[in-house]
């Protein structure tokens, strides 16, 4: 499997939406929360593609992450893989790759979560850790190695 890593462009937007959607069906729907227009347009309102990193397994669109670099912190804003591409690993290699850029910059990594999402012991899993929810989403943090 060759992967690789690759800066987004302004054109990937609607793919990334519709890979965003099909990503988080199954835990919005266990919320009773799913909305594919609500989930689509929330991407799509903040979408920036020097935030963004596509994701490509023998040149298909697998997954992408959004890092959102602050003076305080990088905020992992979205990190999702298409459901075909689940169990491979590839988050773990996006996830890597956050980590790296803020290992690097000295900065942690903050993000949420769905509550009762898989995502929630994956983050887990790499050292993240959980802080408050709201009912809908919990809070994560990760410190980087001190220097």
């Amino acid at each position: 499997m060759n992967i690789a890593l690759e800066p987004a462009i302004a054109d990937d937007a609607d793919t990334l939406a519709a890979l965003r959607v099909a990503a988080m069906r199954p835990s919005l729907e266990a919320l009773g929360r799913f909305d594919p227009d609500r989930a689509r347009n929330r991407f799509l309102d903040s979408y920036t593609p020097e935030d963004t990193t596509v994701l490509r397994c023998d040149g298909a669109l697998a997954g992408f992450m959004v890092q959102r670099h602050r003076p305080e912190d990088l905020y992992l804003d979205h990190l999702y893989i298409a459901p075909e591409f689940q169990g491979r690993g590839l988050g773990d290699r996006l996830l890597s790759a956050a980590m790296e850029r803020a290992q690097s910059g000295g900065l942690p990594i903050r993000l949420i979560a769905l509550v009762g999402s898989p995502a929630n012991g994956f983050y887990r899993s790499r050292g993240f850790v959980p802080g408050p929810d709201d009912g809908i989403d919990v809070s994560y943090l990760w410190q980087p190695r001190p220097a």
